[in-house]
């Protein structure tokens, strides 16, 4: 493991962990209260996260391993977010809890598990604009996105 990857995986996991204690603690009645800036439940943003933001890694497995990603657009991210929040309207803290669990640790594990060389490759991701490395599509799609919707959810909420 190289000491980017290390540092990747230590900032992914601190995210993971702020996740966690966030859905711990959010109260039933915080639970259902709408984001501003997505529009959508607070339980859904948050298996949103877990659920889409961490299946994104098989994304960034895609670029270390030398594969062309999937001709994506705005227009079918949203159609595909929208569906997800519309078949999980009714998501409990316990499913979102098990999700980020479980694919949190997935995620820590294959982030470990990278070399410089790993990081650096790129592919084509046209709706990032070009060219994109593993490293800046884990840290800008799994994790920074996944901060921006946390602070969406802290301020729906209140919670800190």
């Amino acid at each position: 493991m190289s000491q980017r990857a290390k540092s990747l995986s230590e900032r992914f996991t601190g995210f993971n962990n702020e996740m966690i204690a966030f859905v711990e603690k959010c109260a039933d009645e915080n639970w259902v209260k709408i984001c501003p800036g997505e529009r959508w439940p607070v339980g859904v943003v948050a298996r949103h996260i877990a659920a889409g933001h961490y299946s994104a890694y098989s994304l960034a497995r895609m670029i270390v391993d030398g594969k062309p990603l999937p001709e994506l657009t705005d227009e079918a991210i949203d159609r595909g977010n929208e569906q997800h929040s519309q078949k999980h309207a009714n998501c409990t803290k316990e499913e979102v809890l098990g999700i980020l669990r479980e694919k949190g640790s997935a995620v820590a594990e294959y982030i470990n598990g990278l070399d410089d060389a790993d990081l650096d490759r790129t592919a084509n991701l046209a709706v990032a604009g070009g060219p994109i490395s593993a490293q800046q599509f884990i840290e800008n799609i799994i994790i920074l996105s996944g901060t921006e919707h946390l602070t969406n959810m802290k301020t729906a909420t209140g919670l800190k």
